[in-house]
């Protein structure tokens, strides 16, 4: 999901140049990573590089085609109105978890990094019970704008244009949760050479001004 936005104007890009047809399909990660295994006729497959990576070690997706095309920062928001927290540094930010009374992540790679960041401070059974985990496919953005939670941590490019929240930044480098999202094709792909060209032109110079716009780092 933290790639919906960027690919569909990139999407629309392929086909004004006259790429071969596209059928996008934007889904959680997880229920992507699950139709792939369930044998869905697909020909590309973008996600986390982990999972593609474990795509391809199960058979799923085809060795030797995986393309890194983009890297995101994990970033914080609250409630649109409500004060921005400081995130300065590792311990403005420890703090700034400390004191919130529900947070919201998600159960993509930046949830799962922010789990293993808080086992690390020692706070996880401190938190427990503020902890709400957005299900695959819902933005942690929709919960904070509904006053579910009062701090989110997701990819900056699903917080950047979300309505009802205002983004307070990326996590300091000290503790910084970037992920690289990567294609490849399916086992079983039908039309290879179109979709070996779709991931090089994602991965080309051409995509980064897009990439850009939607909060997310040329590779």
């Amino acid at each position: 999901m933290a790639t919906r936005a960027v690919l569909a104007e990139l999407a629309q890009a392929w086909r004004q140049q006259g790429g071969a047809a596209l059928a996008l399909q934007s889904v959680g990660g997880v229920d992507a990573a699950r139709r792939v295994r369930d044998g869905e006729a697909l020909d590309v497959v973008l996600l986390a590089s982990d999972a593609i990576d474990r795509l391809v070690a199960s058979g799923h997706a085809q060795p030797g085609s995986k393309v890194d095309w983009v890297r995101c920062a994990t970033a914080v928001a609250v409630p649109a109105g409500a004060p921005l927290p400081d995130i300065s540094s590792e311990a403005a930010l420890r703090a700034a978890v400390l004191a919130s009374p529900a947070i919201a992540c998600s159960t993509g790679p930046s949830g799962t990094a922010l789990l293993r960041l808080f086992a690390r401070w020692g706070v996880a059974d401190e938190l427990e019970g503020r902890l709400v985990q957005a299900r695959p496919g819902v933005p942690v953005a929709q919960l904070l704008a509904r006053g579910e939670a009062a701090l989110g941590f997701q990819q900056l490019s699903e917080l950047l244009h979300a309505p009802g929240v205002s983004v307070a930044g990326a996590l300091p480098a000290a503790v910084a949760i970037d992920t690289v999202f990567s294609g490849a094709l399916v086992c079983g792909c039908q039309d290879a050479e179109a979709a070996r060209q779709f991931l090089d032109f994602l991965a080309s110079p051409a995509s980064a001004p897009a990439q850009r716009r939607h909060g997310m780092q040329p590779l």
